[in-house]
């Protein structure tokens, strides 16, 4: 087969087109300073355009945002400064119908098809670039805090900056390679195509930039369904990243969603033929549901995470460690310490310690049962207006105020409070003596409830750290430090806010969005 023959083999496969075809025009030289992997149109063409010598053509003015002129978008502060009731409009990736914002990013992933990686870096580049902006940052994170009435701040500037910053990109795809005398064999990872994803209401900002820079990376394009609560700033972080991929020549709507997020749509999306894996980052209903349709799934579910404390511990380290967790973003992180198992050799100590880090003792029986009132419904779970609030807030419910220093409150209880085998959310956390480190391990792994999740454990022993790590199984297991070194901050490796215990995939990556594909080359290319 002649090199035009595969070119308009091509043409046909993308475009639909199954009737003889056309000798396509030559490829136009790319304008000076025309960035991206999109290049000028010769003439009018279908949605999908001709490929030409590995060239997508299609309108110039198709890749510049909504408010630029054709060929007049570069990226400059202008061109992404979006206000409030602008980020609720249509464009820019946001869309009236989940139908019409799925075929716009199945139409967007065919063309990024024949981007390079260089291009896929740079486009990821790009997105890190608008959320490392200080601005973009603070403001992101007080809409989230706005808009959900949940979480912290200053924390919600941390993990934004963490998704931003410390994501992996195309680096993550790596190659296999096996020759011998039959040849060479090349095994990749490349894209699903339209990658269907369900973000929180605990992480929208962060899940939407850590899924984008993954998938992306990976060669995919995503749909997003956000938590309606998060709607405005959700559709801001889309919008923010449609109009930074089209200053930087991306084809457009490779991060869409819709206007009016809701069960129905997401359902609508969960059920599109074109959506050919669906990522679930939220509670275990909905994780349940994505793994029941049929398609590949990614369910990142929840968690109870216990920390272990023993008597060879570095108490008064661990205390802050402990605080400073379960404190992090009013403990919504699913990743946070949610309840501590501590030997009782080490309790008094433990408990004066914690006290002095900025945890608040509710001491009296009559208060722990007011507060059980307050953020427990009558199934014991966790009452949806509590998640995510501050201590101080919490006890100025039950008519106890406290300073802004006061981040946790703390209580003594037994295993079979609610408090213990629930996932609150909230800055409130139990502390279960036990008599030894091996019955600690082994009400851990029962209160972790087989989530493999996360889990931490405080103690120089290194033979029962590495029990505990055994029998535990998590995705996550922090010795000697916070929750949240375990998704980098303080900690080594990359981050994810997809932890995918329930389907296997753990932190999730790139690669966990790509699929193995192999490539033979018989009888050649083994030149040893």
């Amino acid at each position: 087969m002649k090199d035009i023959d595969i070119e308009n083999a091509v043409a046909r496969v993308l475009s639909g087109y199954t009737g003889p075809a056309e000798t396509p025009a030559p490829a136009p030289a790319s304008k000076p300073g025309t960035t991206g992997c999109v290049w000028e149109t010769v003439k009018a063409v279908d949605p999908v355009d001709d490929i030409i010598g590995g060239m997508l053509t299609r309108a110039l003015g198709e890749r510049n945002c909504s408010n630029c002129k054709a060929g007049d978008c570069q990226g400059k502060a202008g061109c992404l400064s979006i206000s409030d009731a602008e980020a609720l409009e249509l464009g820019d990736g946001v869309f009236a119908t989940m139908d019409e914002a799925v075929n716009a990013a199945a139409e967007a992933q065919r063309k990024y098809l024949f981007c390079t990686m260089g291009d896929r870096k740079r486009f990821v580049e790009g997105i890190r670039a608008i959320f490392t902006d200080e601005a973009v940052l603070e403001r992101i994170s007080r809409l989230t805090v706005e808009q959900t009435g949940m979480g912290n701040l200053a924390h919600k500037i941390i993990k934004n900056r963490l998704a931003a910053e410390k994501t992996p990109g195309v680096e993550d795809l790596t190659t296999e390679a096996q020759s011998g005398d039959d040849g060479l064999t090349l095994v990749e990872l490349s894209p699903f195509g339209v990658i269907g994803a369900i973000t929180p209401t605990t992480n929208p900002t962060e899940t939407v930039i850590c899924n984008s820079i993954g998938m992306l990376a990976a060669g995919n394009a995503a749909v997003f369904s956000p938590h309606p609560r998060a709607k405005g700033v959700s559709l801001l972080a889309i919008k923010l990243i449609n109009r930074k991929l089209a200053a930087l020549g991306a084809p457009a709507n490779l991060v869409v969603t819709v206007q009016a997020p809701s069960i129905d749509n997401t359902n609508a999306m969960m059920a599109h033929p074109q959506v050919r894996m669906l990522v679930a980052t939220g509670g275990p209903g909905i994780v349940r549901t994505v793994m029941s349709t049929g398609k590949k799934a990614i369910g990142a579910g929840a968690g109870n995470p216990p920390v272990v404390v023993d008597e060879t511990a570095d108490i008064p380290k661990a205390a802050q460690d402990i605080v400073n967790g379960a404190s992090f973003d009013n403990n919504m992180p699913c990743i946070a310490e949610k309840e501590v198992i501590v030997v009782d050799q080490a309790a008094d100590f433990l408990i004066s310690e914690m006290q002095r880090n900025g945890a608040w003792l509710a001491s009296d029986p009559s208060v722990v049962e007011r507060l059980a009132q307050l953020v427990l419904t009558e199934k014991g779970g966790p009452q949806t207006g509590c998640v995510g609030k501050s201590a101080a807030w919490l006890l100025g419910q039950i008519g106890i105020q406290v300073g802004p220093d006061v981040r946790l409150i703390i209580l003594e209880t037994t295993k079979d409070h609610p408090f213990v085998q629930e996932e609150l959310m909230m800055p409130i956390l139990p502390v279960v003596r036990v008599p030894d480190v091996d019955t600690a391990i082994d009400l851990a792994v029962d209160l972790e409830h087989g989530n493999r999740h996360t889990a931490m454990m405080h103690s120089t022993n290194v033979r029962k750290l590495t029990k505990m790590a055994k029998l535990i199984q998590t995705t996550i297991f922090v010795k000697n430090g916070p929750s949240y070194a375990g998704i980098g901050v303080g900690g080594e490796g990359y981050t994810t806010f997809t932890i995918a215990g329930p389907t296997g995939e753990g932190l999730t990556s790139p690669r966990s969005f790509a699929r193995r594909r192999k490539c033979v080359m018989v009888e050649a290319l083994n030149v040893r």
